[in-house]
């Protein structure tokens, strides 16, 4: 049942703004090079995430991956790179791979299916590099996520906390896209352990997209560590943290909480409000709106599809 498929697919994903990576061409790779190159990726992330063309960022990300893993290969305990692979693989599997997949399924459902799961081999991929940085800074972390997860990240400190989170948010939206994969749904608590710690150690990490993901942690059923009071208090401060100028933060509540609770009139009006934020607005924030808003619309766009009568 079309019904029942979708439902079953709004589960937790990386909610995050688009920091697109940027390479300029390279010969003989070595370190001062490397480093080179990373600055530049560092140093353009702010003239992207402010694009209003989706669209031409997809086009660009691919190649600035292969250059990253091209340099990873010369240096393979690089930090830089690998959290470059580790957020930029994570971003363009959510906005570009997984975003053309809701995108494309009314159209054309086998294919749209085939992106998923290039979404899921992307997020795997992305997670693969977090945990390789991860293990590096503290040796035997791999492990004992899936040992003891809490005593795992207890050793994390403030400075492991973008890595930490974006290493998070690609398991957990890798848990998303495999619903259907036993082993991937048994490393959730690994995926909760990790983001309690980016909450406990910088609250207002990203301006609330750490409370975006409780949103969606909290969004889950009862029996899974969910809470429908506490994913409205995150929901709440997350606005409050970044002003209730992110489409994301409405979406996110809207799809997390009021879709399994098949409150329609709820939903509709939450995306109503992602849709009316004006991405300009906020230049620095106007890819990650736009995207926002392009999954919000086809979602209002399809809106029976989603509810039970």
């Amino acid at each position: 049942m079309k019904t029942t498929s979708r439902l079953r697919r709004a589960g937790f994903a990386a909610a995050a703004p688009l920091l697109v990576l940027s390479l300029s061409g390279c010969g003989v790779v070595n370190k001062m090079a490397a480093n080179s190159i990373t600055g530049l990726m560092e140093a353009t992330t702010e003239v992207w995430s402010s694009g209003d063309d989706p669209e031409f960022v997809c086009e660009s990300i691919p190649f600035a991956l292969s250059t990253v893993e091209g340099l990873l290969a010369k240096q393979p305990e690089s930090q830089r790179l690998l959290f470059s692979a580790t957020q930029g693989f994570t971003q363009y599997a959510y906005v570009c791979v997984e975003t053309g997949a809701i995108l494309l399924e009314e159209e054309d459902y086998e294919r749209s299916r085939e992106q998923y799961d290039r979404a899921l081999g992307l997020y795997l991929r992305a997670k693969g590099y977090g945990l390789r940085a991860l293990e590096l800074r503290h040796a035997g972390l791999e492990q004992g996520l899936l040992l003891d997860p809490d005593s795992a990240v207890a050793v994390m400190t403030l400075e492991d906390v973008p890595l930490l989170y974006w290493t998070a948010a690609a398991w957990g939206s890798a848990i998303s896209r495999g619903k259907d994969r036993p082993d991937l749904i048994a490393d959730l608590p690994a995926v909760i352990a990790m983001m309690e710690r980016v909450l406990d150690l910088e609250e207002d990490f990203g301006e609330g997209a750490i409370h975006e993901v409780f949103v969606m942690l909290r969004g889950l059923p009862r029996s899974m560590g969910g809470s429908p009071e506490a994913a409205r208090a995150h929901f709440e401060r997350a606005l409050e943290l970044n002003g209730g100028r992110q489409a994301g933060t409405y979406a996110t509540y809207a799809t997390s909480v009021m879709l399994p609770e098949q409150d329609r009139e709820v939903f509709e009006r939450l995306m109503l409000q992602a849709l009316a934020i004006d991405p300009d607005a906020e230049p620095s924030r106007r890819l990650q709106n736009l995207v926002a808003q392009r999954r919000a619309r086809h979602m209002l766009d399809h809106v029976e599809d989603y509810f039970l009568e």
